[in-house]
């Protein structure tokens, strides 16, 4: 009986607390974490085509309003996708999007081998509009196989903005994945790479969130890794307040990449063989090609990483 009202008292607080959101998110004109709601929007009128499918894809949904980059997109009337590991999120985002006819709400754990799947299943366009990808872990990997099979015209995902370009860092694939203090995710020098892979670019960086775009589309735009960085992270006025859990890796913007991979391997002792990480591309492609543990990578794949 205790347990139940327990749940019942977490079930209520939730819709009580997500009510509240959407009016504070409304009332302050974002629904992102920064201004990450207002830059999509721009990239959507200045880059995707009149016909490009009007369709969003978020993983890592949470509850669908709170620090969403999508939720302002299903409001203007796009078709939505929402994908969400979490029960206690995903019952949240299933509520929000029950009032729209064209929000699909997913409750699934997605990593490489189930991501292309999960998007035909909901017939995703090839070409869809947006992808939105915040899942703490297994991005890289996520990210790259939808790039293999679809084409999104604007793509915002997270990465860990505590590394500096050139390190290339990255965890290993992991369905079981679970966050730990900055260790997830991949650095925005192993995002660069994976835009060469699949004919992306890197457009900005809005702290912790880069906005890519396929080249067809945007290549003029582009900038090179490292000033995308300084001006999106580095040289934020506010970084150090805003991101003040991260000064414990405060050393690694004033070292070599040689040095800085040192000090990344004493950091992450604890994690010793959990993870990808070297001081350029091709130290970086020679690690990837060597593990016989990315069977789902072929060797012409791993020729090109």
């Amino acid at each position: 009986m205790e347990m139940n009202l327990t749940k019942a008292a977490h079930h209520y607080g939730g819709i009580f607390d997500l009510a509240l959101q959407k009016v504070r998110y409304s009332l302050r004109g974002r629904f992102s974490d920064a201004n990450e709601q207002h830059i999509l929007a721009r990239y959507i009128e200045q880059l995707l085509p009149k016909d490009c499918p009007r369709t969003v894809v978020d993983i890592g949904a949470g509850n669908g309003v709170r620090w969403s980059n999508s939720y302002a997109l299903l409001l203007a009337g796009w078709k939505t996708l929402g994908v969400e590991a979490d029960p206690q999120k995903y019952a949240l985002l299933a509520r929000v999007y029950r009032k729209f006819s064209n929000a699909h709400p997913s409750n699934s754990l997605v990593d490489h081998d189930n991501i292309e799947e999960l998007l035909r299943d909901f017939e995703i366009e090839k070409n869809f509009g947006v992808l939105c990808l915040d899942i703490d872990g297994n991005d890289y990997w996520v990210l790259d196989a939808i790039l293999s099979k679809f084409r999104p015209g604007l793509v915002v995902t997270e990465i860990n903005q505590n590394i500096p370009p050139p390190i290339r860092f990255v965890v290993k694939p992991d369905p079981n994945f679970q966050l730990r203090r900055h260790f997830y995710g991949y650095s925005i020098a192993m995002l660069d790479d994976l835009c060469d892979k699949h004919g992306y670019g890197i457009l900005e960086l809005e702290h912790n969130n880069a906005f890519l775009a396929p080249r067809e589309l945007a290549a003029a735009q582009f900038h090179d890794v490292a000033t995308v960085y300084r001006v999106g992270y580095l040289e934020r006025p506010e970084r150090k307040a805003r991101f003040a859990s991260n000064l414990d890796l405060e050393a690694l913007h004033s070292l070599s990449p040689e040095a800085g991979v040192r000090f990344l391997h004493q950091f992450y002792s604890n994690e010793a063989g959990n993870y990808y990480l070297a001081s350029d591309r091709e130290t970086m492609r020679e690690l990837l090609a060597a593990d016989p543990s990315l069977r789902f990578v072929g060797a012409a794949e791993k020729a090109r990483l």
